[in-house]
């Protein structure tokens, strides 16, 4: 399944994301919440940013491969996907503001998580609702 391959990426944004978050919180003795660091509060936000959206967007996905869309379609959202998050991550990581990598990551995956549910919506539409199954 190509599904499988972008998820594995993104998995391991998470879990590099998270590795952040972790050495940041052992390095300064912060257990909970953010302790008033503000480049805690970036890392965690690179990376709880990262687990609110990528799941849906991969559920999006494999249902789309498990119903029999195109390869390269499939590996277009997925690329798509996994680099418009390691955009975000990185602009949110870099600049409590605004950023051209947080600004491009948020709209490419929310262009996507939208196209892909429109996808799923009009598959659904086509397949039980134009043609009826026998």
């Amino acid at each position: 399944m190509i599904t499988m391959l972008y998820a594995g990426l993104c998995v391991l944004l998470v879990v590099f994301l998270a590795v952040r978050v972790a050495m940041w919180r052992m390095r300064h003795k912060i257990g909970l919440g953010d302790g008033g660091d503000k480049e805690l509060l970036k890392r965690v936000r690179a990376h709880a940013n990262a687990v609110e959206n990528m799941p849906l967007a991969l559920l999006l996905l494999g249902g789309m491969e498990l119903n029999g869309f195109s390869m390269p379609l499939i590996h277009g959202f997925g690329a798509t996907l996994f680099l418009s998050r390691v955009a975000h991550a990185w602009g949110v990581s870099h600049s409590s503001g605004t950023s051209k990598g947080r600004l491009l990551g948020i709209i490419f995956t929310w262009l996507l998580m939208a196209t892909m549910a429109l996808f799923a919506i009009g598959g659904y539409v086509q397949q039980f609702l134009v043609v009826p199954p026998q």
